[in-house]
């Protein structure tokens, strides 16, 4: 069964700024993680640390977003939240990209590989 986090999933390569000599992360993506982690129900802290599989839909407001470039925040959101010990355990994605204008969100699932 796919959980769903609502919210337009930001793009990593534009979720940091520059300054004063340090990188900073962007206010959209600072604030996408707070969505991601009170959302996150199903896995939060089940600190998945065996190989595992990602199966996700990402549904966009409109055609710009890069699936490839959000899936690594996808991948960093459950992490922080616990769902998964870190994402270097992860050994498949099955990713869809599709558009929903007026519900931006994800679908997602994990699946232990063994």
């Amino acid at each position: 069964m796919f959980e769903i986090i609502y919210g337009q999933v930001p793009s990593k390569s534009n979720c940091y700024r520059f300054g004063n000599g340090k990188v900073y992360k962007a206010e959209h993506l600072v604030q996408y993680e707070k969505d991601f982690q009170k959302q996150c129900v199903k896995y939060r802290n089940k600190n998945i640390d065996t190989n595992f599989g990602l199966h996700v839909k990402v549904f966009y407001k409109d055609k710009r977003s890069d699936l490839d470039n959000s899936l690594k925040v996808i991948l960093d959101c459950l992490q922080k939240c616990g769902a998964i010990r870190n994402d270097n355990k992860c050994m498949r994605i099955v990713a869809y990209r599709y558009i929903d204008k007026v519900n931006p969100r994800i679908e997602y699932e994990l699946m232990i590989i063994d």
